[in-house]
């Protein structure tokens, strides 16, 4: 049977403004159960480097009934943080016959 592990997601609060109003965020780490990591093809990476100019390290999948944004955010596994990137892609829950539904891609931060 499939496992995901536990990651680290640092969802944003709005906390202000700057003097250029310009938004401030503040991060706070929550911990997502059971997210499958899957290692991407070799065409993916070099498509993305070629389209979007990120390097795709990883592609996430989360479980079903996961509520979290996970729009340009920060992730942490494995001790390395990255961050997501382009849109959540998401399939129709009845017709996935495994624990996941949506994926995203990330790639490598700091």
């Amino acid at each position: 049977m499939l496992k995901g592990i536990d990651i680290i997601l640092y969802e944003k609060t709005k906390t202000g403004e700057d003097a250029f109003h310009a938004p401030i965020y503040t991060e706070t780490p929550v911990t997502v159960h059971n997210v499958l990591v899957g290692e991407p093809a070799t065409e993916d990476i070099v498509n993305d480097l070629q389209l979007y100019g990120r390097r795709l390290a990883y592609t996430l999948a989360m479980p079903k009934g996961d509520a979290h944004d996970w729009h340009n955010v920060t992730v942490e596994f494995w001790g390395q943080k990255f961050r997501t990137y382009g849109d959540v892609v998401q399939g129709i829950d009845d017709l996935i016959p495994l624990c996941w539904n949506k994926k995203v891609k990330v790639e490598k931060y700091g």
